[in-house]
């Protein structure tokens, strides 16, 4: 038996049924209130636990990761001293450009971030630079998206951790070598993205608000899964952090356009 699978045997029976809540709203987009069920967790383990149950519950492979509240602003708004991930299965992972309805969304944002893919396995004793070297970047788009109705800013961080990280999809552009696209470590510091909503120009931000830089989100996260047990696989991605305070995703095409050559995300949303 693994440890995740050991991890999984824990839950109390109330945090089983917190977790068959989050995957009946998951598959029928029928949002829970936080207030029923905000006493369930209480603390990191209990939430990585049920978040892992979740998981097990979707019954598809895990694609990679998503880490959230890597700026100050973010952390501050839910009360946290720390950055957070969630697992993120594989369908959930698009190259773009892509189309979808708002109505297989609940209550999206939008955000931009840079995505790493692993080449090999990663460890925690990886330097930056190393993690330059084991991986692609590629430009993205991700679209954090909850099982909790009036969610954003207002659900707790232990629901947002239970949450898979209130996970939605995650776009991605081309991917390149990140130790080509960046000459040294402090290069991924000043990426710069532009997000468009039909042409009109929404807002922008530097990737230096991912934790200064987001190759340090992708070595926190390596560090956190092997505290508990797991490895960031070759193949798998981590959508790093958002280089903006996300707004809300409506319907019309949205596109962000990073430098550094790495091009394009585009997402059109129909009704």
């Amino acid at each position: 038996m693994t440890k995740t699978q050991t991890t999984t045997t824990k839950l109390t029976a109330n945090e089983e049924k917190f977790a068959q809540a989050l995957y009946q709203a998951y598959t029928t987009q029928q949002p829970l209130t936080e207030k029923d069920w905000q006493s369930t967790v209480t603390d990191d383990a209990s939430a990585y636990q049920v978040q892992a149950r979740l998981t097990a519950l979707k019954n598809e492979a895990v694609g990679g990761y998503k880490v959230s509240l890597t700026s100050e602003q973010t952390q501050k708004m839910f009360d946290s001293d720390s950055p957070l991930y969630g697992a993120q299965v594989k369908s959930h992972f698009l190259a773009a450009p892509v189309t979808r309805s708002l109505k297989t969304l609940m209550e999206p944002l939008v955000e931009v971030e840079l995505e790493f893919r692993a080449k090999e396995d990663l460890k925690p004793t990886d330097s930056l630079s190393d993690l330059m070297k084991k991986t692609t970047v590629a430009a993205g788009m991700e679209v954090p998206d909850s099982r909790f109705a009036d969610w954003f800013p207002k659900l707790s961080k232990y629901m947002v951790m239970s949450d898979a990280a209130v996970g939605g999809l995650v776009l991605h552009g081309k991917e390149f070598d990140t130790n080509k696209v960046f000459n040294d470590v402090a290069a991924a510091t000043n990426v710069k993205c532009e997000l468009f909503h039909d042409e009109k120009k929404v807002t922008e931000g530097l990737s230096s608000e991912v934790l200064g830089n987001p190759l340090k989100s992708l070595h926190w996260l390596v560090t956190k899964l092997a505290e508990q047990g797991k490895t960031f696989s070759a193949g798998q991605m981590v959508s790093s952090g958002t280089f903006v305070l996300p707004p809300k995703l409506t319907v019309g095409n949205w596109s962000a356009r990073f430098d550094h050559g790495l091009g394009n995300v585009d997402f059109k949303v129909t009704d």
